[in-house]
């Protein structure tokens, strides 16, 4: 029988690790992989009787591959907390293990819900992630975010989608998008990256327009608006960012 060992990276989950681990009891191993969380994240997650494994936070590619490292299984299947892995993904999960067909991993899309309801347009129907795949053919790379796979084989796809519920509410959302920020501005400066007036003005409304406009974020009513102006936040607060680490180290 083929084996699988779910992964769930978390900081501060208690809100969805409890649904995010439930969502992968299929596996036959379940690690969550907790950056010191402060809330009750882990003493949910102790309570399923999962893998907990305590690790300081460096980025997120090392974090995984650590984790990963750890696994008892060939077949890693990767969870943010905030995803949910449906049944019609988890049929074919369990199928492709048993029969992969030369791949070495899997691409899976993901279903976007943004202030209570789904988005279908914005860039969220190109979304795309590698979840599933084999430890010793797939490792992760990149720096502080951003991280891809790297793979040695043939890729496929799954058919069906999982559930991706990244709004929690508006303040944790734009929380979430400042640590993001944060961490693309360190990694931006340790490149020697200069600020510009382009970055801080011309950017932004470039991205909130391939959101809302190019990728029809308009068709989502004003949850896509929101969603493609977080997107112009996001730039608009990175190169923020990036100018005071620079100006502080002058």
């Amino acid at each position: 029988m083929t084996k699988i060992t779910a992964i769930i990276p978390t900081l501060n989950e208690e809100l969805h690790i409890k649904d995010a681990i439930k969502s992968v009891s299929f596996a036959n191993e379940i690690i969550v992989i907790d950056s010191y969380s402060t809330d009750k994240t882990i003493e949910i997650a102790e309570e399923l009787n999962v893998k907990i494994i305590l690790r300081k936070f460096d980025d997120f590619s090392t974090q995984k591959n650590f984790a990963i490292e750890q696994a008892n299984h060939s077949w890693i299947y990767i969870l943010d907390a905030d995803e949910r892995v449906t049944p019609k993904v988890e049929k074919e999960i369990l199928e492709v293990v048993k029969n992969p067909k030369g791949c070495v991993g899997f691409y899976v899309r993901r279903t976007l819900f943004f202030m209570g309801r789904k988005l279908n347009y914005g860039g969220c129907q190109r979304d795309k992630v590698i979840r599933l795949f084999l430890k010793d053919y797939c490792k992760y790379n990149g720096n502080l975010v951003h991280e891809t796979i790297t793979a040695n084989g043939k890729l496929g796809f799954f058919k069906n989608k999982i559930d991706h519920f990244s709004y929690r509410s508006f303040d944790y959302y734009i929380s979430k998008l400042n640590r993001y920020a944060w961490l693309q501005a360190v990694e931006l400066h340790g490149k020697g990256k200069k600020v510009t007036l382009y970055h801080l003005l011309i950017k932004p409304f470039v991205r909130f327009f391939i959101h809302y406009i190019i990728r029809f974020g308009f068709l989502d009513g004003f949850a896509g608006f929101v969603f493609a102006k977080t997107f112009a936040y996001r730039v608009f607060t990175r190169y923020v960012k990036l100018w005071l680490l620079n100006r502080d180290l002058k």
